[in-house]
């Protein structure tokens, strides 16, 4: 099968999430890397760009001039991935849809509701794909979570406890530090920090694997180190609209915790939980039974598990192979299949709403807010 061309804004070299892109976009042979826009610096993005194969013609400065080479060319990219700062998703996702091009987004996808609606509007109107990158929802086992809920195994959905925590900002002398210090600024950040960065990928999760959004959410957020403005600890509880009731809690101080994220979903027939540092597991208890330890690749998984493994039972399968399975979908839903189980604009739309409720709750002491973006309310 001939491979879709792939473009990259961002994610240039150092760059934390760049090299999961790559690997994950070109791992199954459906991407090649045939344009990039690497690097705020220009001369360094262009030759980073070259140096990972890309032709010099298509070795961009910046993400404008990459549209504009790439706009009207025969050949052009049929997936560009928006791997910059938050503050600079929306201009550059709208762009690339407006122009027509498909477009996966890292997450936050915008940095206000407004931006993510408009964000919706212009990905509808083009009729283009606008994916955004809630890889974690991609582990095998986590779809097969998502399949067990759909298929009733455990009734209706009552409870989901789900968390995002980890201790790497937990040092106070560390707060200076320029990796670390944006993630609380207003200026570079936005209205919130931890739940931002990571308790969304937690919410997100919830609504994945229930098949339901988030209507309403009481949040109560601290900032633990004092020259911090946005949050480092959020406790978030949320009711869907099916009646589930959620609790969420995501740190960046719980010292000792290496990544820190999971999910418990407890049915009216059974419970089933997953941790990320243990992805390939699911501990499923039916009710009056003993738990059992599901494992990805063993026979009788659902399809969805198992046409996203690539190895054999047993030999792990991590974070960059979870961005892949992301990059799989697009493959398919740009030849023409239908991949329900793809995160897209919308999905990013919810939790940027979410984000703002949670910070209007936190400011009224845990009132319980409206958590639904105004154009996806019924």
């Amino acid at each position: 099968m001939k491979r879709l061309k792939w473009g990259m804004i961002g994610g240039g070299e150092g760059s934390q999430i760049g090299p999961a892109h790559r690997l994950g976009a070109q791992a199954d042979g459906n991407f090649v890397l045939a344009a990039g826009a690497l690097d705020a610096d220009a001369q360094k993005g262009r030759a980073y760009a070259m140096e990972l194969g890309v032709a010099g013609d298509r070795a961009y400065g910046n993400w404008q001039e990459m549209l504009e080479g790439e706009r009207n060319r025969e050949d052009r990219v049929d997936l560009v991935t928006v791997a910059t700062p938050n503050s600079t998703h929306f201009e550059i996702t709208k762009a690339f849809l407006e122009a027509g091009f498909n477009v996966l987004c890292e997450k936050p996808m915008t940095m206000s509701v407004e931006e993510g609606e408009e964000i919706v509007r212009v990905a509808r109107a083009s009729g283009k794909i606008c994916a955004v990158n809630y890889c974690y929802s991609a582990y095998p086992m986590v779809r097969e979570m998502r399949q067990m809920v759909a298929s009733g195994q455990i009734g209706r959905v009552r409870l989901i406890v789900t968390n995002f925590s980890h201790g790497h900002h937990g040092d106070a002398t560390d707060a200076d530090n320029p990796r670390v210090r944006w993630r609380y600024d207003p200026a570079m950040a936005g209205v919130s920090g931890q739940f931002a960065d990571c308790g969304i990928h937690a919410l997100h999760m919830a609504s994945f694997v229930a098949g339901d959004q988030v209507r309403s959410l009481s949040a109560d957020f601290a900032s633990t180190i004092p020259s911090r403005e946005l949050e480092d600890d959020a406790m978030v509880n949320f009711r869907m609209e099916g009646g589930t009731v959620g609790r969420l809690w995501s740190s960046s101080v719980a010292i000792g915790r290496q990544h820190g994220f999971d999910i418990q979903v407890f049915g009216e027939t059974g419970g089933m939980r997953w941790a990320s540092e243990q992805p390939n597991q699911v501990y499923y208890t039916p009710v009056g039974g003993r738990t059992q330890i599901m494992e990805k690749g063993e026979p009788g998984l659902s399809n969805e598990a198992a046409r996203l493994s690539r190895v054999a039972i047993a030999h792990p399968e991590g974070f960059p192979l979870a961005v892949a399975n992301i990059y799989v979908d697009l493959a398919a839903a740009l030849r023409g299949a239908t991949r329900d189980a793809l995160p897209m604009a919308e999905d990013g739309l919810r939790s940027m709403a979410a984000v703002y409720a949670a910070v209007d709750s936190a400011a009224q002491e845990g009132a319980w807010v409206d958590a639904r973006p105004p154009m996806l309310r019924a």
